[in-house]
């Protein structure tokens, strides 16, 4: 092989690679997503069944609450309502690579809000139990270096940035 050919060789890889991590990283972050809006609405089972964190959205609103302290209490179930929609829809859109470089930032940003209001309302030791900084930081690392391969992005024509 020539010096060309192993560079080209090398950098296929690199790309495949990096088309790998970013379809990992997207299914990592939407299912999770997902996971927490199915359980806030009994998916998962009732409050207090095994691996369920909150089994009603009443439950999940009261958490809202305790989180969002510093809000007025009549605000607390559209946070609840806004956060779940917001949850659900980039879920799916970090599932199906839809306008992926915005989801995903806004999924970092989501998520470090969250690791911040857990930290003020529970100790900064629950952000960190959760990963929460770690899925924004992957978030964020997602959003910086995001493959439009296998996702509704290339399918419509949008060519990430390099």
């Amino acid at each position: 092989m020539n010096e060309r050919s192993v560079e080209s060789s090398t950098m296929q890889t690199a790309g495949y690679t990096r088309d790998l991590a970013s379809l990992a990283a997207r299914l990592a972050l939407g299912l999770t997503f997902l996971y927490s809006v199915a359980d806030r609405f009994g998916l998962l089972g009732p409050p207090g069944a095994a691996n369920v964190s909150w089994g009603s959205f009443t439950h999940f609103s009261g958490f809202v609450g305790v989180l969002n302290w510093f809000l007025p209490r009549a605000m607390i179930p559209a946070v609840a309502w806004i956060d779940s929609v917001l949850e659900a829809f980039l879920g799916l859109a970090l599932l199906t690579g839809l306008w992926l470089r915005s989801t995903a930032l806004v999924s970092s940003l989501l998520l470090l809000t969250f690791a911040t209001t857990m930290s003020v309302a529970l100790g900064i030791g629950a952000p960190f139990q959760y990963s929460v900084f770690t899925a924004s930081a992957g978030a964020l690392l997602l959003a910086s270096t995001a493959s439009s391969r296998w996702s509704l992005d290339r399918f419509f024509g949008v060519r990430p940035r390099t």
